[in-house]
């Protein structure tokens, strides 16, 4: 069988993460028990959990012209991503997302960097890849007009595309009728639009809502020991993907995808928790939850 071909394009970060006992007020300074540097991004996030799946896959995204840009151009070749999709901009730094953890929660800071730079012009010079696509997955990490032109060009050319919206912001209502599929959560979908068929909406541990001829149908979701829920969406969005250029129906698409999530949370790391193909398939047998 050949392998799903999915192009994803969006953002591609450095996480730097902080552990502390408590966060700092103004003015204080507090000494830190853990320090770690984490490739991130939704979009390249996303990249990698399809890879892992087994699809082939592309990324067109930007880094900075910085050592982090490097370590995150090695990182995807690692994952089995191909990222001649992913240029450096010149004098100016790769995303980064400034995390401190505390008490089992965090604040975070994202300051785009080149991930500003995925613009248009920029994604032009790619479009054969979205041509030889089964599905291309978007995220809202990178400037709303890419994304307009992505939807545009995906919907002109009968590509299917897959829309995460998040971080969440609003949407024009072109992209929301363009895309095949939008994939909310709880909060995010009060300010979708669409079409209730283009619905999937992650709900957490209680599984995922999509609609069949406009009636609201429940996956349930794998109840699992979550150790780190960071990337679950990104896992999610990036299996369903897989699952869904297989062919398969919806239902089977999100319950691959459930799992492969489920899985994702049970290790430390967005990147570093995802799951490969024969790990989720393992797990579904030991559940036989997948039709």
């Amino acid at each position: 069988m050949n392998k799903p071909k999915i192009t994803v394009i969006g953002s591609i970060n450095l996480d730097m993460v902080t552990s502390t006992d408590h966060v700092p007020v103004q003015g204080e300074t507090l000494m830190g028990q853990n320090f770690e540097m984490i490739p991130g991004g939704k979009g390249a996030n996303q990249a990698v959990a399809a890879a892992r799946l087994g699809a082939d896959v592309n990324m067109i995204g930007r880094v900075g012209d910085d050592l982090f840009g490097q370590l995150l151009l090695d990182n995807l070749v690692k994952n089995g991503v191909n990222n001649d999709g992913v240029k450096p901009v010149t004098d100016c730094h790769s995303g980064i997302a400034t995390i401190i953890v505390s008490d089992h929660d965090n604040r975070i800071i994202v300051t785009p960097g080149a991930n500003e730079w995925v613009t248009p012009q920029y994604v032009e010079r790619f479009l054969p890849m979205l041509l030889q696509s089964d599905y291309v997955i978007l995220q809202l990490e990178i400037p709303l007009e890419t994304i307009e032109y992505v939807t545009g060009y995906c919907y002109e050319n009968e590509i299917k595309v897959i829309l995460n919206p998040a971080p969440i912001q609003p949407l024009p209502e072109v992209i929301q009728e363009q895309v095949t599929y939008l994939t909310p959560n709880e909060s995010e979908v009060k300010g979708v639009q669409a079409s209730p068929d283009q619905l999937i909406v992650t709900l957490g541990k209680e599984g995922v809502k999509y609609y069949d001829e406009g009636k609201a149908q429940i996956v349930k979701g794998y109840r699992v020991e979550a150790v780190d829920t960071t990337g679950a969406g990104d896992t999610f969005n990036g299996a369903l993907a897989v699952g869904l250029a297989q062919g398969w129906s919806i239902k089977q698409a999100i319950q691959f995808a459930n799992a492969a999530g489920a899985l994702s949370v049970q290790t430390f790391g967005a990147q570093d928790g995802m799951p490969t193909l024969e790990e989720v398939k393992r797990f579904l047998q030991v559940r036989e939850r997948f039709e």
